[in-house]
């Protein structure tokens, strides 16, 4: 399961719409909001409870759904009990039939030891949810948080949800950038995911986001080619005062007119290209057919290796051609493990070619509409 547009973040769903779920629907619907995500545990402890012990979200959660929204539960950890906070997540974001399920953890994993709690709560959590989609949302710069241990979160993840939180400045745009480019450098963080980012819209310190911050920050996110993004948080944004940010994000048009016109008269594929889009590009990888593998791609598609992040039929053409033409010619590819549905698929691959040179990697593709919208690239045993 994939993401395509806007989403928002509830902290505590009593803040929202005074926790009316058909208020909470309504407004996020008006909005055009494309999902929502729920806070649903605090490190091994359930959350969303109210004074009386009522679990205050599967209401609002059906009645997103009820609207078409995905919902998608968060969970603050700390890794001082990572098999307990394994097991609440597993037994909530199930019970509640969520759509997917992200992993908030801050400075409490930056301390000594915390690679293996980190380890041991993926390990369990990834039991416990073989098939839902799972994303980090974590520090927007891991230049400055190394100590975090990146790799053995992202290692079993399929999104990656930075926090871009601006605070002290007004530079979304700059800042998501940045971002984007340091989480496509796998010697920091081990693992290249699709970035769908989290940017502010609350104050801080005396420094309050703007309407204006709201805008450019989505705006960046459209043009660096990602397929969703978020905004922290409904509380706040609603707030007495301060519903400015929420009306900012609500203004933003993602292109969903496009997108739905799109699906009413989609683009024609090739003739030589049928319906399963793996087989079509392991098919064009086979036959060096550069200009097929590019048709495969979204003009303003996204390619990220453990190098950079190129935007562009173009530039992704430039890439196939040293690819294919320097890097690993005269040879054959596979494909030989899968992991998604519908828009979203992980897949694990190898290479040979007749003097002995192999090759084995592993990429992650989002489709938009048939056609690739971003690539996550990685290989070993050869030159990347």
């Amino acid at each position: 399961m994939s993401l395509e547009g806007k989403g928002y973040f509830i902290w505590r769903i009593l803040n929202c719409e005074s926790g009316d779920p058909e208020a909470i629907a309504n407004k996020a619907e008006a909005a055009k909001l494309t999902h929502v995500l729920i806070k649903i545990a605090d490190t091994r402890y359930p959350f969303g409870y109210d004074r009386n012990n009522n679990d205050l979200v599967p209401a609002v959660s059906q009645a997103l759904k009820n609207r078409g929204m995905q919902v998608w539960g968060w969970h603050y950890v700390k890794g001082g009990d990572p098999s307990g906070e394994a097991r609440v997540a597993v037994a909530r974001t199930q019970e509640l039939q969520f759509d997917g399920y992200v992993i908030d953890a801050e400075h409490e994993y930056k301390w000594r030891g915390k690679d293996a709690a980190a380890r041991i709560f993926m390990t369990e959590l990834r039991q416990g949810l073989p098939n839902h989609p799972i994303a980090l949302c974590s520090y927007r710069f891991p230049t400055y948080h190394r100590e975090l241990p990146w790799a053995a979160f992202l290692e079993k993840c399929d999104f990656n949800m930075p926090q871009v939180y601006w605070e002290q400045a007004h530079n979304p745009g700059p800042q998501l950038e940045r971002s984007v480019g340091e989480f496509a450098d796998t010697r920091l963080v081990g693992h290249a995911r699709p970035v769908i980012p989290t940017g502010s819209a609350y104050g801080a310190g005396g420094w309050i986001a703007t309407a204006e911050d709201q805008h450019q920050f989505y705006q960046k996110a459209l043009e660096l080619g990602l397929s969703a993004a978020n905004t922290y948080s409904w509380d706040w944004s609603t707030s007495p005062g301060h519903h400015y940010l929420w009306d900012a994000v609500a203004a933003f048009q993602w292109p969903l007119e496009e997108a739905e016109a799109l699906v009413q008269a989609p683009a024609p594929m090739p003739p030589s290209v049928s319906n399963d889009p793996l087989q079509n590009y392991i098919d064009a990888l086979n036959n060096r057919d550069i200009e097929l593998l590019v048709s495969l791609y979204h003009e303003n598609a996204g390619h990220v290796n453990a190098q950079r992040l190129i935007l562009g039929i173009q530039e992704i053409r430039k890439w196939y051609q040293k690819l294919l033409n320097e890097l690993l010619p005269s040879g054959t590819f596979a494909i030989d493990q899968v992991r998604g549905n519908g828009s979203s698929w992980t897949f694990k691959w190898s290479f040979h070619n007749p003097g002995g040179q192999i090759a084995t990697g592993k990429d992650t593709v989002g489709l938009r509409h048939g056609r690739i919208q971003y690539h996550y690239s990685s290989f070993a045993d050869a030159p990347a």
